[in-house]
């Protein structure tokens, strides 16, 4: 996934380093004498000194001109997890090298910039990219679609700083924080008893005996049978039928119990992602899923961090399966009245982080 901008010459901003005012004095210092003494050795030398602060301001705009910048995420992305990424930076100019180009994030329509460290590019030919890596992190879930990047440089004398704004515009989809709470530990190992205490006999149980086809391992070749025969015979076994987790995610909610579902959220992501190699099925408004059947992990997680408060009724999609039931929901008593009866219940009192 690449994030694409290029950077021409307009919104550039500039800022006179310590080194440039320090300048500055000295050229009018010098400049004042060379006036009131008529020294020409004195002109030669503010004229010098004014050539290179003009020199000075003119390469730097020109550093930062013609740079293209890419910035490549993973397929997948969690809220507050730091992610690897890279940035590439292209310059697109024939000759003319940009020389120390530094990038740093900055926030942008009250989100906080995704770039927490600088990147620094020393220099770039023309006609060259360079890649480096860098580590993003997205404070929230949902759709991101524009990240705010600052282009800074002194190049060459550091008499003057110039930056120019880059906005990267395009949809990243952030699924929400699956990192363990302390307040969720309890729960999740209640169901990974559960889930190894109800799985009858072992992970496969005795089918049948049957011919050995040539395809298959002769690890599973039953010897006497095969005797008793005269030809090869393999034992079968079928697989137990696995306890599933459901998890309902009940998104009614009343004013001011928006931070509730935030949590209640986070709360399926962690559970999916902790249980991803058991079934599992995730059940809300207008929403039913099972996994491995329908979508897999990353389905539903993409389903949890698009998802926004809903005030129909529960999907009653039909579930025979052996099925550990954990229910989130402000008001799980109205739910239990309906028939929707878990085996745990998370409400509003049990999920919110410990202060």
């Amino acid at each position: 996934m690449a994030w694409s901008s290029w950077l021409g010459l307009g919104h550039m901003r500039y800022r006179i380093t310590r080194g440039g005012v320090i300048f500055t004095i000295a050229l009018l210092l010098v400049a004042a004498a060379a006036a009131l003494s008529a020294n020409n050795l004195l002109f030669l030398i503010a004229a010098a000194m004014l050539a290179t602060l003009l020199v000075s301001g003119f390469v730097s705009r020109l550093s930062l001109a013609g740079l293209q910048v890419d910035l490549l995420l993973p397929e997948h992305i969690c809220a507050r997890r730091p992610t690897p990424a890279h940035i590439r930076l292209r310059n697109l100019k024939w000759l003319m090298p940009s020389v120390s180009i530094q990038i740093s994030g900055a926030p942008l329509d009250g989100q906080e910039s995704i770039l927490r460290t600088p990147i620094y590019y020393p220099l770039l030919p023309g006609r060259a990219s360079i890649e480096e890596e860098a580590e993003v992190y997205f404070p929230r879930r949902g759709e991101r679609g524009h990240n705010l990047f600052v282009f800074t440089t002194r190049f060459p004398f550091g008499f003057i700083e110039k930056q120019i704004n880059v906005t990267l515009r395009r949809d990243t989809l952030v699924y929400p924080a699956i990192e363990p709470r302390p307040e969720w530990e309890p729960l999740a190992t209640l169901i990974r008893g559960e889930l190894e205490s109800q799985s009858p006999g072992g992970e496969y149980d005795f089918y049948r005996i049957r011919p050995y086809v040539s395809s298959e391992s002769a690890r599973h070749v039953d010897w006497k049978s095969s005797a008793r025969t005269g030809e090869l015979q393999v034992r079968e076994f079928s697989r137990d039928q696995r306890q599933t987790l459901e998890i309902i995610l009940d998104r009614r909610v009343d004013a001011g119990q928006e931070e509730w579902l935030e949590n209640a959220i986070e709360c399926c992501a962690f559970l999916a992602w902790e249980f991803q190699d058991s079934p599992l099925v995730l059940r809300s408004q207008r929403y039913f899923a099972r996994v491995p059947e329908d979508t897999d992990t990353y389905g539903v997680l993409k389903f949890l961090a698009l998802t926004a408060p809903d005030g129909g009724d529960l999907s009653d999609a039909y579930l025979d399966d052996p099925t550990i039931r954990v229910l989130l929901s402000t008001d799980p008593g109205s739910l239990a009245d309906n028939g929707w009866e878990a085996t745990h219940v998370v409400s509003l009192d049990r999920i919110l982080p410990c202060k």
